[in-house]
């Protein structure tokens, strides 16, 4: 049995999120109607199918004119890029922050993946609707749950890997 390099686990974190948020959205795209709601658990979580313009969140989604998609598009570039670099500058052994390198492979994964929508449709596909009671949640998709999933595991990571820096 063969170890993966770390780049090569690296590499498939990000094509299993990409290939996981490109399918289920083609699948939303294709199958539910633009009105259509399916309970799954009541009271809790729903599929649905909405298209968000903006940032996280639909952040921006009002940009009036064509320099607010163009500013969106830029906005995701920058970002897929310092994900990138932050990736491949943290270091290639798989025993050097291993939850920040794997947090940063789940983030760069959902950030191509709503690159791509921004890029050919000018819009991301969310589908995901989570709320309890009156608490709703934006919609949202695969590729923000690797986002915050990522973000969630680099900055344990790093605080993790401070503690014992620091012996505490």
């Amino acid at each position: 049995m063969t170890k993966w390099s770390a780049r090569g686990r690296d590499g498939a974190v990000i094509a299993g999120v990409l290939f996981t948020d490109r399918l289920t959205k083609w699948m939303v795209e294709n199958w539910m109607g633009d009105s259509v709601s399916l309970v799954v658990i009541p009271g809790f979580f729903n599929l649905i199918r909405t298209e968000n313009r903006g940032a996280a969140f639909s952040l921006l989604a009002d940009l009036e004119g064509p320099l607010g998609p163009a500013a969106l598009l830029a906005l995701s570039v920058a970002a897929v890029l310092a994900i990138a670099v932050a990736l491949w500058r943290s270091g290639s052994s798989p025993y050097k922050q291993p939850g920040l390198r794997f947090g940063l492979a789940l983030m760069l994964g959902g950030a191509l993946g709503n690159l791509i929508d921004r890029a050919i449709r000018g819009a991301v596909t969310d589908f995901l609707d989570l709320y309890a009671g009156s608490i709703h949640w934006p919609a949202f998709n695969v590729a923000d749950a690797a986002i915050t999933v990522g973000a969630l595991a680099a900055l344990l990571d790093m605080w993790r890997g401070r503690r014992e820096h620091h012996g505490n």
